[in-house]
């Protein structure tokens, strides 16, 4: 499954890489060099569980599970070596969906959530500013829709209000909900008295979203999923808003809430179920036009996986077929499994061209120069943006079946041509089942400070 906002949050190497899309009209960037790498401590390695970091204000802020899956809280000032850290009194489990979602309100109060799979919800918040020595546990925002709760996840939106998003329910049964913080009253209400998805006790959302367009308004695509089972999901859809409650086809009609399975006008590709979509390696980009292409994939008519690009043209969605793969990615079934086919953002390259990263497990992986018209492929462009050292990328331990995850940075810290980026190592997915026999010894969780060269 998409590790969300982990997965918000989590970026394996072994997918698209770590670089953002390339420009046919700029050579690769230059090279970055590690400015400082710090060691936070000992973090569990028998199944990838979440990391997290923000950066704000001239502070750092990481959220992990240590050797004995602990949520601990680091904090630190920039620049600084000493760390602050603190052992809250929860742990994580064999379930790679797990991980956090932190943010900082406009008093300087830290708002922590995570450490959830179908759980009630946990949600701490500091009593005094930018302190974690003062965070406590509240567990408690509306106080209803609140027993049962997946991929939380913080966002700013309209006016710069905070706002938390989850699913309440289950796989293949759940509904999207949203609350809005008050900073002056310090409480939390519903954003819209609905959910903004319903599953009607039939099925569950899975998003991609809420997501900032070149537009300046706020575009979510999703899919439907019938069971736990992932191969049941179809359907893939949008929709988008320019203050975060009113919400809109692409052909601009504001539509009622909830969006359920019955809601007309935001269908992309009416992909039927078993049809080879899946909540993971899909994703939403623009072109030069700011018209939004969906991307994903699916199977094609000989039962293959192929990626598609949809886009936006006048009052339709007109769908391309962007690879020509001679390979089938067969899955299904619960819990947490590694992604084999992946598809990134179309986004332009300033020279007439876009570019789309894209990964099959078979075929290998890239960045596609694509036609403009046509969404074809015309060549292979270098990655480039902010390239991740070969040493930081290397996998340094012997255990076999180790992998590397390296997790951004959701916040800023406004030093020009940086970056701070979390490494830690794990064995791969399991399907959030306990693994038997022989574990790795804990990874060392690390903080790099990158610097792009000349």
């Amino acid at each position: 499954m998409l590790l969300r906002k982990m997965l918000t949050l989590i970026i394996l190497l072994t997918l698209f890489g770590l670089t953002a899309a390339p420009s046919s009209s700029i050579k690769a960037a230059p090279e970055t060099r590690v400015a400082e790498g710090l060691e936070l401590g000992p973090t569990f390695a028998g199944c990838p569980l979440g990391a997290y970091l923000l950066t704000h204000d001239k502070r750092q802020y990481v959220v992990y599970y240590d050797e004995e899956r602990r949520v601990t809280v680091a904090q630190r000032d920039l620049g600084s070596d000493n760390w602050k850290q603190r052992k809250l009194p929860i742990r994580g489990s064999w379930d790679s969906h797990l991980g956090f979602a932190l943010a900082i309100d406009s008093n300087g109060l830290l708002h922590l959530s995570g450490n959830m799979h179908c759980h009630p919800l946990v949600y701490f918040r500091s009593t005094e500013p930018y302190d974690i020595e003062t965070l406590k546990a509240v567990n408690r925002m509306v106080g209803e829709k609140e027993n049962s709760v997946t991929y939380e996840q913080f966002l700013r939106g309209p006016k710069d209000r905070l706002i938390f998003w989850y699913r309440h329910g289950s796989s293949g049964n759940g509904q999207r909900i949203f609350n809005v913080w008050d900073p002056d009253e310090k409480t939390w209400s519903r954003l819209f008295r609905k959910p903004l998805f319903d599953g009607l006790d039939q099925m569950n959302a899975y998003p991609l979203g809420p997501k900032r367009g070149p537009d300046g308004n706020f575009h979510i695509v999703w899919m439907w999923r019938d069971t736990p089972d992932a191969a049941t999901n179809h359907h893939i859809s949008y929709v988008w808003t320019d203050d975060m409650e009113h919400w809109k086809t692409p052909a601009g009609r504001t539509i009622d809430l909830p969006i359920t399975p019955k809601t007309e006008g935001v269908v992309v590709d009416p992909v039927p179920s078993r049809e080879g979509l899946i909540n993971m390696g899909f994703a939403l980009g623009f072109d030069a036009q700011d018209r939004p292409i969906v991307s994903y994939h699916k199977y094609d008519e000989n039962g293959k996986s192929q990626v598609y690009n949809a886009r936006w043209e006048a009052d339709h969605w007109q769908i391309y077929r962007t690879s020509d793969w001679d390979w089938r990615w067969e899955f299904g079934g619960g819990g947490s499994i590694p992604s084999r086919v992946g598809a990134g953002a179309v986004t332009p390259t300033g020279d007439g061209y876009l570019s789309q990263r894209y990964r099959n497990a078979r075929e290998g992986s890239g960045v596609w120069k694509l036609d403009p018209e046509t969404l074809k492929p015309v060549g292979k462009l270098k990655p480039r943006g902010f390239p991740i050292p070969r040493r930081v990328r290397k996998l340094r331990s012997d255990f076999p079946g180790m992998q590397v995850h390296i997790s951004g940075d959701h916040g800023r810290s406004g030093e020009p041509d940086t970056r701070y980026y979390l490494r830690w190592e794990s064995l791969p997915v399991n399907r959030d089942r306990p693994r038997k026999g022989n574990l790795p010894e804990p990874s060392t969780l690390m903080l790099y400070k990158l610097e792009r060269g000349e």
